[in-house]
């Protein structure tokens, strides 16, 4: 396999043409499916498998499960930002930094699948409320600089979870 599909196991992501209700259940309800698809992916995984890269250079599975709340924590509170403020400007965190961080390179992952499983019902809660010109709403990215709306967002996210669950189903 080459290092492009290793990296990128299920493609990248692409904002479809037509976002409307349907499909923002379909994304919302993966992201509700995440933290048991990662509990049910990682529960019989030694602790060698869990120090195991995914891919030549690239975080190691246990790495892979810390970033997930991580990540996923930052996109709540944007969401929240963006709902409830004027196209706010987001603050970006440093992902590799973080996930360099002793407690994402060797702490127990049944932490950040409890943090992943309760962030997510908060979160799926959260969006259930959204009503589909909420999505339209904007956030700046500064690394990116340019405005993200939540549809965008939303889609970004229900792929990051799936992108990263196939980074440790298909390493075993």
């Amino acid at each position: 396999m080459d290092l492009e599909q290793l990296k990128y196991p299920i493609g990248q992501f692409e904002m479809p043409e037509l976002f409307n209700v349907q499909q923002a259940e379909i994304w919302i309800s993966e992201i509700e499916a995440l933290p048991n698809q990662i509990k049910k992916a990682t529960e019989n995984l030694s602790q060698e498998n869990l120090n195991q890269t995914y891919r030549p250079n690239g975080w190691t599975i246990k790495q892979v499960i810390h970033h997930l709340p991580d990540s996923h924590m930052n996109a709540y509170i944007r969401f929240k930002l963006a709902v409830t403020e004027d196209i706010p400007v987001i603050k970006p965190y440093d992902e590799e930094r973080w996930a360099e961080t002793e407690e994402a390179k060797n702490g127990d992952i049944e932490m950040s699948i409890a943090l992943l499983s309760g962030l997510h019902q908060r979160w799926v809660a959260f969006l259930k409320t959204l009503k589909l010109e909420d999505f339209q709403r904007k956030y700046i990215h500064p690394a990116h600089e340019k405005e993200l709306t939540l549809a965008n967002m939303l889609g970004t996210y229900a792929w990051h979870g799936k992108h990263h669950l196939a980074h440790i189903t298909n390493t075993f």
